[in-house]
């Protein structure tokens, strides 16, 4: 249901305070799996003029679809929700390379300490009064204007324990991939797939974006189709005049444009000495 569908309502619209500067409207993403619940936070934001665009979500799950579909700035999301509830939805929204900021809004207030726990930038206990989420509202703001996330990022944290989540979907079931999961990926034209040890997963990403995303975390192009991770090549041998490498039970070939990076980047690693 879209906010401009929902119901009209009596209470004052929020807004952003008097002489305020009006920053670049943000884009909201609402999820709650209580349709009217959901049509009424999504009517009151669109009424702010800090919101450029509203969209809404009935479950965790497709939440996660529509933010593959586009980014948010911020998700407002229930806690209490079947199968994927908010606050595992928080939990895989902290490994996304570019992470929304996350405000709960729910009815039991036992939660907070966990919302913590999540870097969440607000709680917000329904009703929602419209005062109220006005102020949800300019602590998002302020946030994003100021340039800081709430937790460090996958992309930029050096810490090797930030580990990017992939969602993946088979059969209307949502999973989860993590990147240090991944051995190689292949181009498969808007969209590529995930080869793990388990299995592989065809996700809607780029080849090239995820080379951008993925380098600095031990990923390098071996073709212009693969992309295949440095700690996961068990050797690197020559084959008729051709470049192989080998990732346990698999081979891949290496084009000659990408062979002198896959070399220079081999030698960097610690112990590494490729043919």
């Amino acid at each position: 249901m879209s906010a401009s569908s929902a119901p009209q309502s009596s209470r004052p619209a929020a807004a952003p305070a008097a002489g305020a500067p009006r920053p670049v409207g943000l884009r909201a993403l609402v999820v709650d799996d209580e349709r009217p619940a959901l049509s009424e936070l999504a009517w009151l934001l669109d009424q702010d003029d800090r919101i450029a665009q509203v969209r809404t979500a009935s479950s965790g799950a497709e939440a996660l679809r529509r933010l593959d579909a586009a980014p948010a700035d911020v998700v407002f999301c229930d806690i209490k929700m079947p199968g994927l509830d908010g606050m595992d939805l928080a939990r895989v929204l902290s490994r996304f390379a570019e992470r929304p900021q996350i405000v709960f809004v729910t009815a039991f207030e036992e939660h907070a300490l966990d919302a913590f726990e999540v870097w969440a930038t607000d709680y917000v206990v329904k009703p929602v009064r419209p005062a109220r989420l006005a102020e949800s509202v300019r602590k998002v703001v302020a946030l994003t204007e100021r340039h800081a996330p709430t937790v460090p990022s996958a992309e930029s944290a050096s810490d090797p324990d930030q580990d990017e989540t992939i969602p993946v979907e088979l059969g209307g079931v949502t999973s989860f991939v993590h990147r240090s999961q991944v051995r190689y990926v292949q181009a498969h034209g808007d969209y590529t797939r995930l080869h793990t040890r388990d299995g592989s997963h065809l996700v809607r990403l780029s080849l090239s974006h995820l080379e951008e995303r993925w380098s600095e975390h031990g990923f390098v192009r071996i073709h212009r189709s693969t992309l295949v991770a440095l700690a996961a090549i068990t050797q690197v041998r020559l084959e008729e005049g051709r470049r192989i490498v080998v990732l346990d039970d698999i081979e891949l070939q290496v084009s000659r444009r990408h062979s002198r990076e896959l070399r220079d980047r081999l030698l960097r690693l610690p112990g590494r000495r490729p043919r």
